[in-house]
């Protein structure tokens, strides 16, 4: 279900209450980071979407909630002009949830079943 704050600016009559609606950002360029040719940031964060949806849909975290998102920031070094992937620096994953868990259940919930399924 759509919050009431996104879809009172879709959902206007008059063009000049129009909103965007929702958010997001497009990306991408080919890179032999990944057998996908996309960036290993990219590849990751769209898998730990992924993930994130899977685990809610089979019940393993059932206090997730449909909207999602997530980000991920890797550390590179330069080998002859060539970015090289070194290590996972920053994963944020942001999610809906039920309001009957805690921070803490998200976190260690997360980290066990999304994060260490995904990131190597």
């Amino acid at each position: 279900e759509q919050s009431p704050d996104i879809a009172q600016s879709v959902d206007a009559t008059k063009i000049e209450d129009t909103g965007a609606g929702d958010q997001g950002i497009m990306f991408g360029y080919a890179t032999d980071e990944t057998e996908s040719l996309m960036p290993l940031t990219h590849q990751l964060a769209t898998s730990l979407g992924s993930r994130l949806t899977e685990v809610r849909k089979n019940g393993t975290c059932p206090w997730v909630r449909p909207d999602g998102k997530t980000q991920v920031t890797c550390e590179y070094r330069l080998e002859n002009g060539r970015a090289i992937p070194l290590r996972v620096h920053t994963i944020v994953i942001s999610t809906q949830h039920s309001e009957d868990v805690t921070q803490d259940e998200i976190k260690a919930g997360l980290m066990e079943h999304v994060i260490k399924t995904v990131v190597p």
